[in-house]
């Protein structure tokens, strides 16, 4: 009896053990990644241009691009969110932390919902899902498509003018191009 519990014991562990190396080769493989945002969203746009080819050769599986476009939708208005969203502040409008608006005030950096790396990694995970389902009929559901496209420009529309409004209304830029870069007094460029 004894002998049967420990085998069980020890090929679980087994188990465990290549499972905890799989993630640590993977997560290995995604921090040699990580400095390199050019060729990663170069290897992501090649990703989502070699799906949309696919389904603009084999004219079909338009569910599955529209689920694709609307997750990818979601997926950048989280990235262009601020992490604490000044409309829900828990302070109200004039007593919580504010984004600075005089040369005087203290800087505050952008941290945003959803982190670049993030973005990049979802995006190229449901890529792989979708190019993956167009090699499967059943997910080739016949559909009218130019209804899709018109429902998914009217949502990409409506949504994008709210988060810039949003944008404008509690004074944030979600990107670091031409923002001031402060330098240590005495260094010069």
């Amino acid at each position: 009896m004894m002998n049967e519990e420990t085998t069980s014991t020890s090929s679980g562990g087994g188990i465990t053990k290549v499972f905890t190396r799989l993630s640590q080769t993977y997560q290995s493989i995604l921090d040699r990644w990580t400095p390199h945002s050019r060729l990663r969203w170069t290897g992501a746009g090649s990703l989502v241009l070699l799906f949309l080819l696919r389904v603009f050769l084999k004219q079909g599986w338009y569910i599955v691009c529209y689920a694709l476009g609307i997750y990818h939708l979601n997926l950048f208005i989280a990235f262009l969110t601020p992490k604490i969203d000044p409309e829900f502040d828990p302070y109200g409008d004039d007593q919580g932390p504010e984004l600075p608006t005089t040369v005087n005030e203290e800087f505050r950096p952008f941290i945003r919902r959803l982190p670049e790396f993030k973005f990049w990694l979802s995006i190229t995970k449901s890529t792989l899902i979708g190019l993956t389902c167009t090699f499967f009929d059943f997910f080739n559901v016949p559909v009218f498509w130019p209804i899709l496209v018109m429902y998914f420009i009217t949502l990409f529309c409506i949504t994008m003018k709210r988060q810039i409004k949003h944008m404008i209304k509690y004074k944030y830029l979600p990107f670091t191009r031409n923002k001031p870069r402060y330098q240590r007094v005495g260094e010069t460029k």
